[in-house]
């Protein structure tokens, strides 16, 4: 029976906890490098972090992680296999140099990327495709079902957990995306 759950987060080095590079830094509350298990072999990459926290402060699983997860158990994983990652390591506030903030965090990725090492990557949405690709024209409609190797890691792309919550006509799609991911992995 699938059962949403809080996943633990992965403590930001140093570095990016006082990074000061773009706008973001004066609207973050804190930064936010990762969720799941940092050892995993697949790595999830979203647009941004988003709501991790309700009024009172107490954790809770947000739309976006509940259907990520629903799919991640539909397509046999366990928590333990996947790590989620973001393009932006700090929850957008109000408007921001969009192209700018990703570039910059998009070298914070490079780093994570290179002492993590993930066997496979899975970009969810247009922002996260477009920026791990380093292909502004990337999207999800043409690159899905397609694998492509992104410094020596295997990748490839589906809807962002959002886009299908609002048009759920979209999740058997973004199923079929999970288990190919399975498949290549091996565990389907």
């Amino acid at each position: 029976m699938f059962q949403p759950t809080v996943w633990p987060e992965d403590p930001p080095p140093a570095e990016a906890v006082h990074c000061r590079k773009c706008e973001l830094a004066c609207q973050r509350s804190r930064v936010v490098w990762g969720e799941g298990n940092p050892d995993a072999p697949i790595w999830i990459i979203l647009d941004n972090p988003g709501e991790r926290e309700d009024r009172e402060g107490n954790p809770y699983v947000c739309g976006t992680r509940q259907t990520l997860q629903y799919a991640a158990y539909e397509a046999g994983f366990a928590q333990n296999d996947l790590y989620v990652t973001y393009v932006l390591k700090c929850r957008p506030r109000r408007k921001y140099d969009k192209p700018k903030a990703r570039a910059i965090c998009m070298q914070h990725m490079k780093e994570q990327e290179m002492a993590k090492k993930p066997q496979l990557a899975l970009c969810l949405g247009n922002v996260a495709a477009q920026s791990y690709l380093e292909n502004p024209d990337a999207d999800v409609r043409t690159l899905r079902g397609t694998w492509t190797e992104v410094r020596g890691v295997p990748t490839t792309v589906s809807y962002h957990p959002l886009a299908v919550r609002r048009r759920p006509n979209l999740m058997p799609y973004f199923l079929e995306d999970w288990r190919r991911v399975a498949a290549y992995y091996g565990r389907g």
